[in-house]
């Protein structure tokens, strides 16, 4: 009699743990995709308004980030000279994440370069980078054909003063310390398929990007972080979005840095330099079609 009582009482233990183990499967499965969105240069969290709504709206949970002196943060950028000091918030952000979640890890323009950084140091933390009309180089600016590829060729408009607005902290007999391009060229060159309205927003809020910081990131050699991978070893898998009609990072230096570093998959936009203003729902339905190839 007591052994059956015995027996009895495991059955429930074991169908009690099998519940268990069903109810926690079953709530990893209701736990929503985490998008963290990466703005690129002089831009910051901001950028992503329509793109944040659109995600929120269909579930997804969803993080926009200031790198520094960029967005709400008010550090002045040109007392920013690492590209590690750049990145911080970005890396502060994947280290306080619980050790079981993964994000999926969007940049754009520059911000590729943050993204690739990050996903070298937390690459059990992301699942997914994606690049949108972003700056896409393994081991970033270490040579003439990574800067040639990665960084905007606006010599059909004129000299590097005639672009941008550049800051000069250091002095005027070192190199800049921060750049933006000049508010009579934006809509021009980075915005000229957006609405009116934001182009306008985006005028009032962009700023100096730290130059000299962004000039700066090297990931050759990097240890992939959390202590178990070296960055050889550290592979996340990556999805470019091109931008058609993109006057920044333009469509030739894009297929030059996805011939040289290719990505799983490459998606093409009917866009300017800034799909989140532009094209926002089809750069949603790209993202949400990463999301479903994982």
């Amino acid at each position: 009699m007591g052994e059956r009582v015995e027996e009895e009482k495991r059955r429930d233990q074991e169908n009690g743990g099998d519940q268990h183990r069903a109810t926690k499967s079953h709530e990893q499965e209701r736990k929503p995709v985490h998008f963290v969105l990466v703005h690129g240069v002089s831009h910051g969290g901001w950028c992503w308004y329509k793109i944040r709504c659109l995600m929120e709206n269909s579930g997804y949970k969803v993080s926009c980030i200031d790198l520094k002196g960029a967005g709400l943060d008010q550090t002045d950028p040109n007392t920013i000279f690492s590209f590690q000091d750049y990145n911080q918030p970005l890396l502060d952000f994947l280290a306080a994440l619980p050790g079981d979640e993964q994000v999926i890890l969007v940049g754009h323009s520059a911000g590729g370069l943050n993204v690739t950084d990050a996903t070298y140091k937390f690459p059990k933390k992301v699942s997914l980078a994606v690049y949108v009309a972003a700056t896409m180089l393994k081991k970033g600016m270490l040579n003439e054909q990574d800067v040639k590829d990665g960084v905007p060729d606006f010599s059909d408009i004129g000299e590097f003063g005639d672009v941008y607005d550049v800051g000069f902290a250091s002095g005027l007999d070192q190199p800049p310390t921060s750049v933006v391009i000049k508010k009579h060229l934006l809509r021009r060159l980075n915005y000229q398929m957006c609405p009116e309205e934001d182009s306008t927003l985006a005028a009032m809020l962009v700023r100096p990007g730290p130059i000299r910081a962004l000039t700066s990131a090297r990931f050759k050699g990097e240890e992939g972080g959390e202590g178990s991978e070296s960055r050889e070893d550290a592979v996340v898998p990556r999805i470019y979005i091109k931008t058609a009609y993109d006057r920044v990072v333009k469509p030739a230096q894009q297929e030059a840095m996805i011939k040289r570093w290719p990505p799983s998959a490459v998606y093409a936009l009917e866009s300017d330099h800034s799909p989140f203003f532009s094209a926002p729902f089809a750069l949603f339905g790209f993202l949400v079609k990463a999301v479903a190839a994982l």
